[in-house]
């Protein structure tokens, strides 16, 4: 479990207790942060009462309840529903995870949703990913090439192919970086999990033919070497993923190049 550490915002307060449903027999509470700088308060910690039988499996489920039928100004950000868009990416009961793919029934006692930890929020619980998206593009997250584009596709041989397993699934929802303590420390200097696990997919591809240029890049003693192996990255990932491999696999082709 990743330990929960608010946003960097000033200190949370109790906030709005909304009814319980009528004539409902399984109720579950929630208690949402809230946080609206438009308004120029406080954040604070909603709660919300469902009835069960009248939702779905999933924790966004809940929440898309509670928008729709009790709070409208509750805001938060969701697409696929399926785990592959990364939009609903959140802190919840201590966890970051896809509130889209997180079951309510994992969760003991009431539920607790939070935005990303330690990022700036926009409001409620969509974080600002301005600067994790600013990273991710500075590995250049794209196929580098110097021979001349061949006529049909660029090969790749099967067991090539297999050494993309693990690192192409990533779905940038954050919850790897926004999990990690280094970051949270060095988010400016140090690139997180996120972004080394995507270099090191380029790093890793057999059709790409800029490994010199991309591990360049990546010496210097922040962006790369403030990965203490805490392995919180791996522990949060929703998609199973392990970036603290990724960056050790980094760190071993930064070794092998100078031997």
């Amino acid at each position: 479990m990743v330990e929960l550490t608010l946003p960097k915002n000033s200190k949370t307060t109790v906030g709005k207790t909304w009814p319980k449903p009528e004539g409902a027999t399984n109720v579950r509470k929630f208690k949402i942060y809230r946080y609206d700088p438009d308004i120029g308060e406080n954040p604070r910690v909603d709660t919300y009462f469902l009835d069960m039988d009248k939702c779905g499996p999933m924790v966004l489920d809940a929440i898309i309840k509670i928008k729709n039928e009790i709070d409208p100004t509750l805001t938060f950000r969701r697409s696929c529903r399926e785990g592959i868009c990364g939009s609903c990416a959140m802190n919840v009961d201590g966890i970051n995870t896809l509130a889209c793919i997180y079951g309510l029934d994992e969760i003991k006692g009431d539920v607790k949703i939070y935005p990303l930890p330690h990022m700036p929020v926009v409001k409620d619980l969509i974080p600002d990913l301005t600067h994790f998206y600013a990273q991710h593009a500075s590995i250049m997250p794209w196929l580098e090439t110097k021979t001349n584009r061949p006529a049909k596709e660029w090969l790749q041989s099967i067991e090539d192919r297999k050494k993309l397993d693990g690192l192409y699934e990533c779905v940038m929802c954050a919850c790897c970086s926004t999990s990690c303590p280094s970051y949270w420390w060095n988010g400016d200097r140090y690139l997180g999990p996120a972004a080394l696990l995507h270099a090191y997919r380029w790093i890793i591809d057999s059709r790409d033919e800029a490994t010199g240029e991309r591990l360049d890049e990546l010496q210097d003693p922040f962006k790369l070497y403030r990965c203490h192996t805490i392995m919180n990255c791996a522990k949060t990932c929703p998609k199973g993923l392990n970036p603290a491999k990724a960056i050790a696999e980094i760190k071993k082709k930064m070794v092998e190049r100078t031997l």
